[in-house]
């Protein structure tokens, strides 16, 4: 049985969210204390004042420097179980977790302390915060293809509890023909697949995504708008894309909410959902992207309904849970009607 949703917002699947992302401020000065990693800023309100970002890359130099903190299974519980408790508040009934275990690795911190840190709390998410969760392993498309495959074998012989694998980090220079290899191995071990794709590349990376990696869903995506025959065929396909419109802002991919490409992905009937990302770098949770959009967009209670919507059927949940959420969200839609 779901959960009601507050009523000012409808209830929701979160699928676009990087865990190591969601370190706050002051979390990340109580796990550097905790594990005597030295933080190049005096105190969580100058690091939260560092968040303003020329582009991705600027984004990715910070996002990766405050990984130093993350050492151990408890580090990794303690993250994934401060954004469940605040993704409750906000709404969410289910999400789809992405980590990055190549940027674990890189710093020697045990695979199976990452992974077990996070499912850990993942276990008991219904229970403990009326949030349901599937994990996503996401690899870094700026690394060798031949790493990634590694990682992806370690993940297997360790029996992770992985649903997926994503594809996620710069996309200039970094096309997905570059991972067929790793996506057809995930494939063979009947993992869903999803990927980066248009987000500050083009179109042609979301129709390489689908045909060459067979990417079940598309995360950003929001380039695919510049292609009317790729955005007739996604409409027709119903091809699930997780947007994060105000992370898209905040990394300067869109100048404002205002001229975000979301609307024109809704007139063209993509199923589209929105999604928070990174939410204490971009300084909006999903709930708050709710609001943001809403007041930019100028989105009616229909509308907000269909994006929630579409965030449960772009879900790898099972059907007949996907369709319990649907009539939660249709109960919303029409008690304000």
């Amino acid at each position: 049985m779901t959960t009601s949703a507050p009523s000012s917002r409808p209830p929701r699947a979160e699928l676009h969210v990087h865990v190591e992302g969601t370190l706050e401020p002051g979390l990340a000065f109580e796990l550097a204390a905790r594990n005597g990693v030295a933080l190049p800023y005096p105190d969580p309100a100058s690091l939260r004042a560092a968040y303003d970002f020329a582009d991705l890359g600027s984004f990715l130099e910070l996002y990766t420097a405050n990984m130093a903190v993350l050492r151990t299974a408890a580090d990794f519980a303690d993250l994934t179980r401060a954004y469940l408790a605040r993704a409750a508040r906000a709404g969410v009934r289910h999400a789809e977790i992405s980590f990055d275990p190549q940027a674990h690795l890189a710093r020697d911190v045990p695979l199976e302390d990452v992974v077990g840190g996070i499912a850990s709390v993942l276990e008991t998410s219904a229970a403990d915060h009326g949030v349901s969760t599937l994990l996503i392993a996401s690899f870094h498309r700026d690394k060798p293809v031949a790493d990634a495959l590694d990682v992806l074998e370690r993940l297997l012989a360790i029996r992770a509890p992985i649903v997926g694998i994503g594809l996620d980090n710069a996309e200039i220079g970094y096309p997905p023909g570059l991972f067929t290899d790793l996506y057809a191995r995930a494939r063979q071990a009947g993992l869903r697949r999803t990927a980066h794709a248009g987000e500050e590349g083009p179109a042609a990376n979301v129709r390489d995504a689908l045909d060459l990696l067979h990417a079940e869903r598309i995360d950003h995506g929001i380039a695919v708008v510049q292609d009317p025959d790729l955005l007739a065929r996604v409409a027709a396909e119903q091809v699930p894309f997780t947007v994060c419109p105000v992370s898209n802002v905040r990394l300067r991919a869109v100048p404002s909410l205002a001229e975000h490409p979301l609307p024109a992905m809704i007139e063209a009937g993509l199923l589209v959902s929105i999604n928070s990302d990174d939410p204490p770098y971009f300084g909006a949770y999903v709930d708050d992207v709710d609001d943001a959009v809403t007041a930019a967009l100028g989105l009616t209670r229909d509308q907000r309904a269909a994006l929630a919507a579409a965030s449960f059927e772009g879900s790898f949940l099972p059907r007949d849970q996907v369709a319990a959420h649907l009539a939660d969200v249709e109960a919303w839609r029409v008690a304000g009607a």
